[in-house]
């Protein structure tokens, strides 16, 4: 059954918080970088070009010629949709977690498409573990929220990670160039490179929101343990010395810091986000890095 306290009456204050917010911090900003630059006609005019061998001759400002004996295109503005598709790993380990990092991943995803669907972008949800595994097509409008709600609330732990299965089953359709969103704790069996390089040979922009719990970055366990993979369910005997929970905790931090590393080598957006931060926290600091507003 999914968590009622998931989206409850807090949350939904916090949305609209996050909303006055965002319309303050990208007021003109995002708008201005959607916009492009066309022939013909659009919203506004924009610029001048040189005219070029093969270019519409009813582009052209006469006006422009008579005064400066040169042959000009009229360029205009128009305002593009920017396409936002969240992907939420609902893979088995994303079931860690007292609430779960999926509790968290799906707050933060609604966070994310109520700012998107109150900005008029079209956003795009996408569950995904072994496979690409639910899709709810895209919505805009702030109203379209509830179908959010219901989308993200039904998701439960599912299969193993496979997120380059995933992304590949996702651009095998086409689809335009957008934000890509990847919500998830990243870790993959085949590393977290796999999936996030079918999302950037299809060149969208991707922006990693990585979610982890404090337990996993800092367990407090000692001695002997019988610990269980939470994807395979294979059993180890473990007897857990201070010298291996350093070891573990160095890995743990370094596959974090390659992640980061990953994604600024790619200039993608990168946002830590333990489970234990309030979620409006997590959310003013993708605000902070301007990226998931375009």
């Amino acid at each position: 059954m999914p968590d009622p306290s998931l989206f409850d009456r807090d949350f939904l204050r916090k949305l609209e918080y996050l909303h006055v917010v965002s319309k303050r911090v990208f007021a003109g900003q995002f708008r201005a970088e959607r916009r492009a630059r066309k022939l013909g006609a659009g919203l506004e005019f924009a610029d001048h070009r040189a005219y070029a061998p093969g270019d519409d001759f009813r582009h052209v400002d006469w006006t422009a010629y008579q005064r400066l004996d040169k042959l000009l295109l009229r360029l205009f503005e128009e305002e593009q949709d920017l396409p936002i598709y969240l992907f939420v790993d609902r893979s088995r380990s994303m079931a860690a977690g007292a609430p779960s990092k999926l509790a968290y991943a799906r707050q933060i995803a609604a966070a994310l498409c109520y700012i998107g669907l109150a900005h008029l972008d079209r956003v795009s949800l996408v569950a995904y573990s072994s496979r690409l595994d639910r899709e709810l097509p895209s919505q805009r409008g702030r109203g379209r929220i509830f179908k959010v709600f219901t989308f993200l609330g039904d998701l439960e732990p599912g299969d193993e990670t496979d997120a380059r299965e995933a992304f590949s089953a996702f651009c095998a359709r086409q689809r335009p160039r957008g934000a890509a969103v990847v919500i998830s704790d990243f870790l993959d069996p085949a590393g977290y490179a796999a999936g996030l390089d079918v999302l950037r040979f299809f060149r969208h922009d991707v922006f990693a929101v990585h979610v982890t719990t404090r337990e996993e970055r800092e367990p407090a366990l000692h001695g002997d343990h019988a610990l269980v993979d939470v994807e395979t369910g294979e059993t180890f005997d473990v007897a857990l010395t201070p010298a291996l929970l350093a070891a573990y905790r160095r890995a743990f931090a370094e596959h974090a810091a390659g992640l980061a590393r990953y994604c600024a080598k790619y200039r993608f957006g990168y946002l830590p986000a333990p489970a234990e931060e309030p979620i409006e926290d997590a959310i003013l600091r993708t605000f902070r890095m301007g990226r998931f507003l375009k």
